[in-house]
């Protein structure tokens, strides 16, 4: 993993020397304060990566590494008011620290942010990299919307599940990386695996993600544990379930997921016993090992990569996936 944390310290440094304007302070230290609060920096790691070891110049891809940062955490900042969530990182989330108001415009700036990043990009790849920058921001916002929508659907599927994760979450990966590889001059075949490649272990994250959300620690998670059962999120783990469980106790988990109950912290220990009735977990693993296999396949695709570059993104693939419980 030494190479992993150079790739990190390379970004933390170019993240630190870049200056927001000092004022309006209401406008900017909201924005200042979620990115000084941590994050996995998984996405601009990724594209710069996907430059060093496709053998481009980072430095040329530090201008869309920032970008798919901002943009990330400008979908978190929304995010967070939408789930109405007061942790994030282990910190107030900046509607909690601030103001809703402050929240939406400070997200806001921070999109706006991300495509001026992108004019600093060479000039012969700027159409070509805001193509691609721009496909995804709409994507994502697609699957922000089916997320609420899925809260009061009674007839959402696993396959709309894993098409709403993956516009959500996984097509910014797969993004973050194909950038790396346009700025590295791959061409338009390996461009594309490599986009896959992230694209899949992106849902492999998610559902990993889901798993940690009901089963994890608080304090590696970075968020309260049973989030997404207080939202009535409609995860793998409870569409699974839904097909696994006796019929009453499909009934029960239903109801649980209908009504507003006042104890917050008896709704998610009913919900996880009933997850482990379901045997759930194990259903979780398998999906996200398959997505981890597939990813596997188009990283071994890329005609430009060498062995160390394989061997970087598997153990990449393999951090993101195993995460503890």
């Amino acid at each position: 993993m030494e190479n992993l944390k150079q790739d990190i310290q390379f970004f933390e440094e170019a993240l630190k020397e870049y200056k927001f304007p000092n004022t309006p302070r209401g406008l900017f230290e909201p924005v200042e304060y979620l990115l000084g609060i941590g994050g996995k920096r998984i996405r601009p790691v990724l594209l710069l990566a996907a430059t060093r070891l496709a053998k481009g110049d980072m430095n040329k891809a530090i201008p869309a590494a920032l970008a798919v940062e901002l943009f990330h955490n400008f979908s978190l900042m929304h995010d967070d008011i939408m789930d109405e969530a007061l942790v994030r990182r282990g910190k107030k989330t900046v509607h909690e620290e601030y103001d809703t108001n402050t929240a939406i415009l400070s997200g806001d700036v921070m999109l706006i942010y991300a495509y001026k990043l992108l004019l600093d990009l060479p000039d012969d790849i700027i159409v070509m990299a805001n193509r691609v920058f721009t496909k995804m921001a709409e994507e994502v916002c697609v699957g922000q919307q089916m997320d609420m929508d899925f809260e009061t659907a009674d007839d959402v599927e696993i396959m709309d599940y894993l098409k709403m994760i993956e516009l959500k979450t996984s097509v910014l990966i797969g993004a973050s990386l194909q950038l790396g590889g346009i700025i590295a001059g791959l061409d338009e075949s390996d461009a594309f695996h490599l986009y896959e490649y992230g694209k899949n272990i992106g849902i492999a994250f998610q559902i990993q993600d889901d798993l940690l959300d009901t089963f994890g620690n608080a304090e590696t998670f970075g968020k309260k544990i049973g989030g997404d059962i207080l939202n009535n999120k409609k995860t793998y783990l409870y569409l699974k379930s839904m097909q696994l469980l006796e019929a009453q106790d499909a009934i029960q988990l239903k109801t649980l997921f209908s009504e507003y109950t006042p104890n917050e912290d008896q709704k998610i220990a009913e919900v996880k016993q009933l997850f482990k009735a379901a045997n759930v977990k194990v259903y979780a693993d398998e999906l996200k090992n398959e997505y981890k296999a597939l990813a596997s396949s188009h990283l071994q695709a890329i005609k430009t990569f060498d062995t160390e570059a394989r061997a970087y993104f598997q153990e990449f693939s393999d951090y993101l996936v195993k995460r503890n419980l």
